[in-house]
Order: structure tokens, then sequence, then C-alpha cells
């Protein structure tokens, strides 16, 4: 199975309607669910450990900007999207993902403010058990709060300031 990530985002763009009136990308997580693996591999210091993932987001961050450059270049109002936590059953991994994340989150997050483009939270928004499927994947629950989180911004947020402004619920 070949996960769709932040470098596929340009191409996706040619499938987005004429019509279209704003964008909305929520892309990060399979790129973060790719590099899962280091949090498994052996260190012999914390500073070897922050250094393998400090090269993670990096590489992230390029691809995010260059993701993001495609996207703004529309010319259509944008917001996007953190990447939620997910609901690993077991606690380390759990516990490592969020940590590895807030990495991921931190580069969305710059990239928002750096451009003044409003976010919708994820991790705010689906915040309980309920709103999963799986541990990766939001249920119908989640996809709802996810769909109020986009209705809210698209009603209340007026593009036009280019401000960055942090959403978290639909309500």
């Amino acid at each position: 199975m070949v996960l769709a990530r932040v470098s596929g985002v340009p191409r996706q763009l040619g499938q987005v309607p004429q019509e279209a009136t704003r964008l909305f990308v929520s892309a990060g997580g399979n790129d973060a669910l790719r590099s899962e693996g280091v949090l498994g591999e052996a260190a012999r210091s914390v500073g070897e450990a922050l250094a393998r993932l400090s090269d993670l987001v990096e590489r992230f961050r390029e691809d995010y900007r260059a993701m993001l450059e495609a996207v703004l270049a529309r010319g259509l109002p944008t917001a996007l999207c953190t990447i939620y936590d997910p609901r690993f059953p077991d606690a380390l991994r759990q516990r490592l993902a969020i940590t590895g994340l807030a990495l991921f989150n931190d580069m969305i997050l710059r990239e928002a403010f750096r451009h003044g483009l409003p976010v919708i939270d994820l991790r705010l928004v689906c915040s309980e058990a309920a709103d999963f499927a799986n541990p990766i994947e939001p249920s119908v629950r989640g996809g709802r709060k996810i769909a109020a989180a986009i209705t809210r911004l698209a009603v209340e947020h007026n593009f036009q300031q280019r401000r960055a402004t942090i959403y978290t619920e639909g309500a």
C-alpha cells in the first residue's frame, strides 16, 4: 500500500474543481507515520536521538514548504490542519508518537504563522478515543467533528486579514 504524502499534494491540486472557493490542507500524517521507525532505534545519547529526529523534521519542513507554495500559488484562501494524535493501545508507543508528532506539528504551525493562515488543530478536535475508528484514522464521530471545525472556520474566518488563527472545535 502506498500512503499519500505531502510531496503528492501538488499533483492532487489538478483535481480541485474550478469552482472551489477555499482550500483546506490536511497533510503530513503519513509522512510522520513513515518516519515512526526512528522512535524504536537505539541511540548512544539523547543528542544522537534528537539529531535523527531533527533530520526527519527538516526533510518534512522542506517538503511541506514546497507543497504549501504550490497550494498558495492557486490563489485561493487556504487553511491548514495539524496532524491529530493517534490512539495506539501500547502506552509507550502512544507517548513516543505524540512527542514525535509535536515536532511535525510545530513545522505546520510555523508555516501557518509565516503565511498568516488559519489552522484547525486536529489534536484538539479529535481528542477522545471515540473520535477514532482505529489508532490512526478518525471515526464517523471524529469526521463529523472535523467537518464542523472546517465549517466554523469557513464561516467565521476573515481570509482577507492574513491572520493565523487556531480553530479547535466546530461549536
